[in-house]
């Protein structure tokens, strides 16, 4: 949907992990396992072929022991974790535009509320840095993009597109930070086509 260039910093990880669901088509990159592994997320539990899957007929492991059935179930509830936190932002960035949450959603400062961070200095120059305590979480990832684009001031740049089937990410590079579409030329001219029919 969106022909801006991604946005600076942390805060791609941020434009990136919302725009894995398209809201037009209903296409969600997260129902794939590279979709998943771009965000350190594990293989789907549910795939047949994943050799994990206590169900598929290869795998090694006795499809009754219970710490593969807790394996599935721990990865399968990190992909829900994610896409919430997904749909989180996503209204974060709605308000960043002026716009009402998409739907209810669990509010993104309870959620990072729960996501260790951790100031990191440099020994050779000084300077600190958040980072995220377990490099494999994506919430503390996410909660470390926030707060650095929070410090850059750049983080009410990042918005959701104004339109109802779209909700993409984009990085509002605009000098007054006024842009409402994720691209002029797509959800901008479908809204003026709209706006000029209504007429």
């Amino acid at each position: 949907m969106n022909d801006r260039s991604a946005a600076p910093g942390s805060l791609a990880l941020v434009e990136s992990l919302v725009n894995t669901l398209d809201l037009e088509s209903g296409a969600d990159a997260l129902d794939t396992a590279e979709g998943r592994a771009r965000f350190g997320l594990p293989e789907n539990p549910e795939n047949p072929e994943n050799p994990e899957n206590p169900e598929n007929p290869e795998n090694p492991e006795n499809p009754e022991n219970p710490e593969s059935a807790d394996a599935a179930r721990d990865a399968a509830g990190e992909v829900a974790r994610a896409r919430e936190l997904r749909e989180s932002l996503r209204a974060a960035l709605l308000a960043h535009a002026g716009h009402p949450p998409h739907r209810e959603v669990t509010p993104l400062g309870e959620l990072l509320a729960s996501a260790p961070l951790l100031v990191t200095i440099d020994e050779d120059d000084g300077s600190a840095r958040l980072a995220a305590a377990g490099a494999a979480s994506l919430l503390s990832r996410t909660a470390a993009a926030v707060a650095e684009a929070l410090i850059a001031g750049t983080w009410t740049r990042l918005k959701a597109c104004e339109a109802v089937t779209c909700h993409w990410a984009y990085y509002d590079r605009s000098p007054a930070g006024r842009g409402r579409w994720c691209s002029m030329q797509v959800c901008g001219a479908r809204a003026k086509m709209r706006r000029y029919r209504a007429k």
